[in-house]
């Protein structure tokens, strides 16, 4: 969907709330946590404001995240792992996400490392499709 290599985006069959569901169900059936749950729409609320259903949740295990950032102290801006989950204007869900290996790699993570959260991030492609 985003002609940005460095944005991953993919359309869900489902409306917000179980796409939302099944990508949390996913992290964490998966041994991960989520460790934080951004509700912007509830943010703008709160002063006023509308717009659609979007939350980004945080996520990872410290088994995975922590060998990267001990490779490289700077990898730790770019953990845990995040995943955007919103609602368009028609009504249909997007997930979105940053891959994770080329930021890694940006952050000065080896590839080899780098490429151990891909797993993380092709769980939620997964979710998305059911």
């Amino acid at each position: 969907m985003s002609s940005n290599p460095d944005l991953v985006e993919l359309i869900s069959p489902d409306a917000f709330a179980p796409t939302l569901e099944r990508i949390a169900n996913a992290i964490e059936s998966h041994g991960m946590t989520i460790f934080a749950r951004v509700d912007h729409a509830a943010g703008a609320r709160s002063v006023g404001l509308a717009m659609p259903p979007t939350v980004v949740l945080l996520y990872g295990n410290p088994k995975g995240g922590t060998p990267l950032m001990l490779a490289s102290p700077q990898a730790a801006l770019d953990l845990p792992l995040r995943v955007l989950v919103r609602e368009r204007e028609d009504g249909k869900a997007v997930v979105a996400y940053h891959p994770v290996a080329a930021t890694m790699k940006r952050d000065g993570v080896p590839d080899e490392l780098a490429s151990r959260l891909d797993p993380a991030q092709a769980l939620l492609a997964a979710a998305v499709k059911g």
